[in-house]
């Protein structure tokens, strides 16, 4: 018998010469909780192109989730971002922990420009702000992996539609933060509510909030 989830949520590895990845410590915190109903279960992908996505799939039909959550860590940010579009393109500024660094390469070739995030967004960072967690809306989610791995989640998920998914990207650790000068942190335990957070939003919204999110820059 397979094992089920409502629930899916993904952190990283390591990367970039760092020792943790905040992502990771903060979703394998809740694997197995109940939230609304629903068991959650957490998965580390690598941080390398092409591997994560296998990894993200093998997932996607081990536990056929109804939500899933991406999360990446994005050091030098000052609070949680909820990506609202992935596009379809690798273009790695570092190497990744393969060595692999592509330029101007497709995600898919047989997959449109950009896909935008099925999760309610605006819904979720409206109770964030309630719980007083920092988050905003994001319109970029980088062009490294965790663009990489957004941008295969959605196009996974562009065959059912059922079942939502997203990316959010959030701060160093203290720890983290404590050796780069004047890097912004936040800690686990405040991310680790924010999911449940989330998660609980998104699970009891169907239609997204019409509210301001958008950017001037």
């Amino acid at each position: 018998m397979k094992p089920t989830a409502n629930v899916l949520l993904t952190g990283f590895d390591p990367f970039g010469g760092e020792t943790i990845n905040p992502s990771w410590e903060a979703v394998r915190a809740l694997d197995g909780e109940i939230v609304a109903g629903r068991t959650i279960r957490a998965v580390q992908l690598p941080t390398v192109f092409g591997r994560s996505l296998t990894v993200l799939r093998a997932a996607l039909k081990r536990f056929r989730p109804d939500v899933v959550i991406c999360v990446g860590q994005a050091g030098g940010r000052p609070q949680l971002s909820l990506e609202r579009v992935a596009i379809n393109v690798d273009d790695a500024r570092i190497p990744d922990n393969a060595g692999k660094q592509p330029v101007d390469r497709a995600i898919a070739r047989d997959g449109p420009a950009a896909y935008f995030s099925t999760l309610p967004i605006k819904a979720m960072r409206a109770a964030l702000a309630d719980a007083g967690v920092p988050a905003e809306i994001s319109q970029t989610a980088g062009t490294f992996v965790c663009n990489h791995v957004f941008y295969g989640l959605m196009h996974a998920l562009a065959a059912t539609p059922n079942v939502r998914g997203g990316f959010v990207h959030i701060p160093f650790l203290p720890a983290q933060a404590a050796r780069h000068a004047g890097a912004p942190s936040l800690a686990q335990e405040d991310v680790t509510r924010a999911l449940r957070v989330m998660l609980a939003t998104a699970l009891a919204t169907r239609a997204d909030r019409r509210i301001g999110g958008g950017a001037t820059h």
